[in-house]
């Protein structure tokens, strides 16, 4: 399976294919990998993810699915790479890890089937789709602070082509620990379902980014903390955790909480407030 990376070569950004423990660009110039500094493997003009699919996630929060996906829009802004440092800003606790696959669009994709979806696909990537917790409570239905805060969007190392995303298992490890380990074949709807469902009424570019959804046992981690996500047949992403140098500004905004909601999603717990069980979205 053909795997392309994006890496800064001699300053510039350059599409590069994997040999072995060589990166070589289409001159012949060669990197190690190990040495690349690597950029996302695409440029999308947008980033799309399912806020809950896998069914290990649902029974963690004891809670059920939707009839159909429902999704939050992370910005661009905060792409990230494999090796990239993932910022947790001062004044913040509950930064999150959520390893994933991403799905990369390959040609232009509007009112197809789940059956055509495929032709639609460049390939896969790995993912980890941060989640800054600190602000659920104001951004519970956007996700925009929550998912979309600078650098919490790493992917990476490569973008592979044929793959078959059936049967392949998603791990997560912290500090060399396994902390997430889930498979594809825990995920309600598939990859061509997620392009179609999407692209029913969103026109989906060359490059975009759908991203499939978290297996149990997201948890926080600190400054310091190395997270790698791995999914079979596409390699392993690794990212350090590091301290904002600037706190999160007070004289303007909704501040970080440490609601009930804040820390059953961090840690976890049953979704279940004041009595009251319903539906949430991820």
């Amino acid at each position: 399976m053909p795997e392309y990376r994006r890496v800064l070569l001699d300053g510039a950004a350059t599409q590069v294919v994997r040999e072995g423990d060589d990166l070589v660009s289409a001159d012949g110039r060669r990197v190690r990998a190990a040495e690349a500094v690597h950029l996302p493997p695409t440029v999308p003009t947008k980033i799309i993810a399912v806020h809950l699919n896998h069914r290990s996630r649902v029974a963690e929060f004891q809670t059920r699915l939707p009839p159909a996906p429902t999704y939050f829009h992370k910005p661009t802004s905060a792409l990230n790479a494999h090796g990239g440092a993932v910022v947790r800003p001062e004044r913040c606790k509950y930064l999150n890890y959520e390893g994933e696959i991403a799905i990369v669009i390959g040609r232009t994709a509007r009112n197809i089937s789940p059956a055509q979806a495929a032709d639609h696909i460049a390939g896969y990537t790995v993912a980890n789709d941060y989640g800054l917790h600190d602000f659920r409570d104001t951004d519970a239905g956007s996700m925009l602070r929550v998912k979309g805060s600078d650098t919490l969007c790493p992917l990476g190392p490569g973008l592979v082509t044929d793959w078959d995303f059936r049967g392949r298992y998603l791990r997560t490890y912290v500090n060399g620990e396994l902390a997430q380990d889930g498979s594809t074949d825990e995920m309600e709807w598939d990859m061509h379902y997620l392009v179609a469902d999407i692209a029913r009424t969103i026109t989906l570019y060359p490059g975009d980014v759908l991203l499939s959804g978290t297996p149990a046992n997201s948890r926080p981690v600190q400054p310091g903390d190395v997270v790698e996500v791995e999914a079979e047949g596409l390699g392993r992403l690794r990212n350090h955790i590091v301290a904002g140098p600037a706190p999160v500004r007070d004289d303007c905004g909704a501040q970080p909480t440490e609601s009930e909601e804040v820390l059953s999603t961090a840690f976890g717990g049953d979704w279940e407030f004041r009595g009251v069980r319903a539906p949430r979205r991820w």
